[in-house]
């Protein structure tokens, strides 16, 4: 599904978001959230610490898969945190919110900031758009019909054919791709100019050699093995489960298409419904929409701007999607299937 070019002319994309930018700042919803960051950051700063501190106490037993699985989530809690501080949402100054980030990923998560950054940058100036965006670049899986087609090999095209029932089993490995991604970016000597990378470097591999010496020091080696792969299932599951939701399965932009910014943010980005517990389980990721509009809202903010985004683009009659979490999850996957059907047309 593709988006055509029947969009206002520039001249009208600033005075649009302006008025709606004007009506959020005047809610005074991009002020920052001390209070309530200092809260998330002790809770999740404990959960982090509790789990750590019980696969201390619970020493060499297989109950360390519990552990493992229960780390997956404290992982991706800590993620969403960085997340927050790394689009300047948590402090109120950039280096602030750079340091915050850098423990955050670096150090507690093994992601590299520097990273993220870029390729997370680059989404938010294009979602959805071809050649652009790369949460939907040519990969493991197939996001555009062009992609689809240009598989060659039997294994890439038996992916492609089965993309949608191997979406969520491929997750699992998410955690460890992005462990790699990271580490393949702070030893390129492209990015030795890059700020932060000494610090960076530094903290992945405190990150790493104190992450590897813990399961050896306390697991037999096949119990390592196996938290190791719990632990990177979970994370990688529950991290993909988490972003899949927000754009996946919404329209695509052709790469020679240019939309304003106001229809590029909200007619690729798709919100979840649900309450309190949703926002929690997926880090406020629900209000995508929002997020896309105003990246460095605090994210106790976002579901307070939603009701003043949906009326405003309502009123334009500016397509805004929001679904169940579940709905989202059908979306996504219906997308997928769709883009395998001429590979398993032709291989039938």
């Amino acid at each position: 599904m593709s988006l055509t070019t029947d969009a206002p002319a520039v001249s009208r994309e600033s005075s649009e978001f302006t008025a709606l930018s004007r009506l959020v700042r005047a809610a005074g919803l991009l002020e920052r959230r001390y209070g309530s960051y200092a809260v998330r950051l002790v809770a999740t700063g404990a959960l982090y610490a509790a789990t750590w501190l019980a696969f201390v106490l619970i020493g060499a037993s297989w109950l360390q898969l519990v552990v493992a699985a229960v780390l997956g989530v404290a992982f991706t809690q800590v993620a969403f945190l960085g997340h927050d501080s790394g689009h300047r949402q948590v402090l109120a100054s950039r280096r602030g919110n750079d340091l915050l980030t850098i423990f955050a990923g670096n150090l507690f998560v093994g992601l590299s900031y520097g990273w993220w950054a870029d390729k997370h940058n680059r989404h938010h100036a294009k979602p959805n758009h071809e050649g652009h965006d790369p949460d939907i670049g040519d990969g493991v899986l197939a996001f555009t019909q062009a992609q689809a087609a240009a598989r060659k090999g039997p294994v890439s095209r038996f992916v492609t054919r089965n993309q949608a029932a191997l979406f969520f089993p491929l997750l699992t490995l998410e955690g460890l791709n992005l462990h790699v991604a990271s580490l393949r970016y702070l030893i390129d000597p492209a990015n030795r100019r890059t700020r932060y990378r000494w610090l960076e470097t530094a903290l992945f591999g405190v990150h790493v050699v104190g992450y590897v010496t813990a399961l050896l020091l306390v697991l037999t080696p096949a119990q390592a093995v196996a938290f190791f792969g719990v632990h990177q299932a979970v994370f990688g599951l529950y991290m993909g489960s988490a972003f899949a939701p927000n754009h996946k399965g919404m329209p695509t932009i052709p790469s020679d298409v240019c939309l304003d910014f106001l229809r590029r943010q909200v007619l690729t980005s798709r919100n979840v419904r649900g309450g309190w517990f949703t926002d929690q389980l997926l880090g406020g990721l629900n209000y995508q929409v929002e997020h896309h509009l105003f990246p460095n809202m605090p994210r106790d903010n976002l579901r307070r701007a939603q009701a003043i985004v949906r009326q405003y683009c309502a009123e334009r009659s500016i397509q805004y999607t929001e679904t169940s979490l579940v709905g989202s999850y059908v979306m996504a996957l219906r997308h997928l299937h769709s883009l395998g059907a001429p590979l398993r047309a032709s291989a039938g």
